[in-house]
Formats: structure tokens, sequence, C-alpha cells
């Protein structure tokens, strides 16, 4: 699996980075998890500060058009983005580590 960054812009007021990446595969569409693990390779990043907003992949190409946020630390990304989409990018926050320790 071969990632090209695509476009990278940079947003300072939430510690962060826009990232457009192209991933070239050879089969199947990767899972958002290699992806992430991928990206954060590329740009020497932790795979907790990477966040995949969207893959976007045309049937029968072997091409994938993504889109991520890239954080200067894990912590930001757990302040900054949706549950969800952590949830979906395999990120705890410490809010739920401190819940987990109640329960």
């Amino acid at each position: 699996m071969d990632v090209d960054i695509i476009s990278e812009e940079e947003n300072p007021m939430l510690h962060r980075s826009n990232v457009t990446f192209e991933l070239t595969h050879d089969e199947a569409t990767p899972s958002r998890l290699q992806v992430r693990d991928s990206l954060a390779a590329k740009l020497n990043k932790d795979a907790d500060e990477v966040v995949i907003r969207k893959l976007d992949t045309k049937f029968g190409m072997r091409k994938t058009v993504g889109h991520a946020k890239v954080y200067e630390t894990s912590a930001h990304a757990t302040e900054v983005e949706q549950e969800h989409m952590l949830e979906r990018n395999k990120i705890v926050s410490d809010e739920s580590d401190v819940e987990a320790e109640e329960a």
C-alpha cells in the first residue's frame, strides 16, 4: 500500500493539519486502521494523533482518496474530535478511561 500526500493545510487554532492523501492498493480497500497506521508512519506521527475522516474508493479502482486530521498530540485529538470519530479510529479518550476505572 502506497500513501501519497496530495495536500496539507495547517490549522494552528486547533493544533492540527488537514491532510488529503491518495492511497494505491493491490487488493480490496484497506481498513481505516491500516490506512491510519500507514499515514501516521509516512508523517512520522503516533497513530493516536491521526484521525481518518473519509475514504473514497471508486468502484473497480485500486486508488482511494482520503481526508485526515493530524493533531500535534493525541490529547488535542480527544479534545476536538467528535466521539464517534474517535471510536471509528480506535482512539481512546482520557474521559472514557476515567469512566471505566470508576465502574
